[in-house]
């Protein structure tokens, strides 16, 4: 598996002009690790193994661990409706939605950014210019008081909006900032010492920047095209070692219990009515084969960021693929899965 892994990854990135990093590993060690491309266009710098790339919505799976921890912790349930949680006026939206809702997408509340309805990211920064969105709570005019979208808990339906709330959730239940409360208890946990929430204007070094490629073989960078920091619904970096330390040290119980590991990796939503296999947890999105989970797995897309991680229980295998390009990962990704279905058949 390994050479054919090495020879098809090879034609992939060089068919796509792939820009990143990837790795690939199982319990016997490292199947692949490859770095193509800059992270710094115009200083020349590479992209090597302690990278750190943006991962986009793949962090979302960090915010579903804090929400995981306090209720472990007996500070939240699942079931604690939004409004007992939150000291924050939302007047239209329905007082019977849960933690539980707002984790699984399925709360109905309307988003700042709907998948469904806009394109383009820069639209939203006509009216909120994205460098004043340094915090959650800057988040709240863009959708506090709009009105549902759908009835709570009748369909998945994707939501950043949601996971402002979680993060806030995360915020007054701790007393601590968000990106704080993930740092010291999810990123030292699992050993994960190249990653953050950092700011587009103070980036550490050796962090990619992201890169948006223009029809005329002209690109820019995505310094205007996001807010200025991560994070509950998106925006954090991370290197793909650290990424594989989160999956070990989900698997190893090092973040959460037993129980509530399970309670994260439980599939509660079909996410498309057109795809029975397809599922979603909390955080985590989950493909079903043969009644058997065959995979966990995040993935994050903004201008100038393309992200895939998964975990193959079968296998065993950590995949993790991170390109500071707006497209290129999924077909990394692609060509990774072809070989781990081979080497089941």
């Amino acid at each position: 598996m390994e050479k054919n892994l090495n020879n098809h990854m090879k034609d992939a990135m060089e068919k796509n002009d792939f820009s990143g990093t990837v790795l690939v590993n199982d319990n016997k060690g490292t199947l692949v690790e490859k770095s193509y491309g800059y992270a710094n266009r115009s200083e020349q710098l590479e992209n090597n193994m302690t990278t750190r790339f943006g991962i986009a919505s793949g962090c979302k799976l960090f915010t579903a661990i804090a929400i995981c921890q306090l209720v472990e912790e007996g500070k939240l349930s699942f079931e604690t409706k939004l409004q007992d949680c939150l000291s924050y006026d939302f007047p239209h939206f329905d007082r019977n939605i849960t933690i539980h809702h707002l984790l699984t997408h399925s709360a109905g509340i309307p988003d700042y950014f709907d998948e469904e309805l806009m394109d383009d990211f820069e639209e939203l920064w006509i009216k909120t210019p994205m460098y004043l969105l340094r915090s959650l709570d800057a988040f709240l005019p863009l959708f506090q008081n709009q009105t549902m979208k759908f009835k709570v808990g009748e369909r998945f339906h994707y939501n950043n909006a949601g996971y402002i709330l979680l993060g806030l959730i995360v915020e007054q239940t701790s007393k601590l900032a968000f990106t704080e409360y993930v740092e010291e208890y999810i990123f030292k946990k699992a050993g994960m010492k190249h990653s953050g929430y950092f700011e587009f204007d103070s980036l550490p070094p050796n962090t990619a920047l992201g890169y948006i490629d223009l029809p005329d073989g002209a690109w820019k960078t995505n310094l205007y095209s996001l807010p200025v920091k991560g994070g509950s619904d998106g925006g954090a970096y991370v290197s793909v070692l650290d990424m594989a330390r989160l999956w070990d040290a989900l698997k190893n119980e090092d973040l959460l219990s037993e129980e509530y590991t399970t309670k994260l990796l439980t599939p509660y939503i079909q996410t498309n009515p057109n795809y029975p296999n397809k599922f979603y947890g909390y955080g985590v999105w989950i493909e079903k084969r043969d009644e058997e989970v065959w995979k966990y797995h995040i993935m994050g897309y903004d201008p100038g960021v393309s992200f895939h991680s998964a975990y193959y229980p079968k296998n065993a295998i950590n995949t993790v693929v991170c390109s500071n390009k707006s497209e290129g990962a999924y077909d990394i990704m692609r060509v990774i899965e072809e070989e781990i279905v081979v080497e089941n058949e």
